[in-house]
């Protein structure tokens, strides 16, 4: 049979999950010395293809590739039509509402914020009944409320580290945000005992990973 294709996010998503991958018994070796190359077909089983996050489901839903690993971010910004079959413990982090230290979350005027991903933004502000005009940035969104383009931002934080640099304050927490393993539907059926292995296998070196992590955490 045919090896599965799989859409990989690449960039930090790549890095931390091509380990889990060798973990579980993927020849990882052309992932690991990358190059330029966008194309992987070192293990027989499988053919992995390095994509930017928001085109995984692109190739997902065209049937170009059966499985993709991308963040739950992308999943929830995009209509995802597939299948989410596996949460992995990398990439987590979480949405938060962030501004300059004299931003006032209550201020009765209509907001301005400031955003990669609008849609996110738009349910957030729904759900705690607040209607807030909504402006799509793709670059440095932490500029925004500092040079007086918007109050605030809706922005991805892991360490928040970034903010803090930038004088930025969270002012609330929204969602949070890992990395999942999606199937496109037909595939699923076409290739279920293949798809089945990838994830049992690769949620086993995920466990292991984790509980290796929370012993090293409890040993600090």
């Amino acid at each position: 049979m045919a090896p599965i294709k799989i859409a990989l996010t690449k960039g930090r998503t790549e890095q931390q999950v091509v380990p889990l991958l060798a973990a579980s018994g993927i020849n990882c070796s052309g992932l690991r010395n990358k190059g330029r190359k966008l194309i992987f077909k070192d293990d027989p089983r499988y053919e992995f293809i390095l994509v930017k996050g928001p085109d995984v489901l692109t190739y997902l839903n065209s049937g170009t590739v059966q499985v993709g690993i991308v963040g739950s971010d992308i999943l929830d910004e995009q209509t995802n039509f597939q299948y989410a079959m596996l949460n992995l413990s990398v990439g987590k982090c979480r949405f938060v509402l962030a501004s300059t230290a004299d931003f006032n979350p209550q201020q009765q005027r209509r907001k301005i914020i400031a955003t990669k991903y609008p849609n996110i933004t738009k349910r957030y502000f729904e759900g705690i009944g607040e209607d807030v005009e909504i402006i799509k940035i793709e670059g440095s969104v932490e500029l925004a409320p500092l040079i007086g383009l918007a109050d605030a931002i809706v922005d991805i934080v892991e360490t928040g580290t970034t903010l803090r640099e930038n004088n930025l304050k969270v002012y609330a927490k929204l969602q949070p945000v890992n990395t999942k393993l999606v199937v496109n539907r037909l595939a699923l059926r076409q290739y279920q005992p293949q798809i089945k292995t990838l994830i049992k296998n690769l949620q086993a070196a995920d466990q292991q990973a984790a509980r290796a992590n929370q012993i090293e955490e409890l040993s600090k």
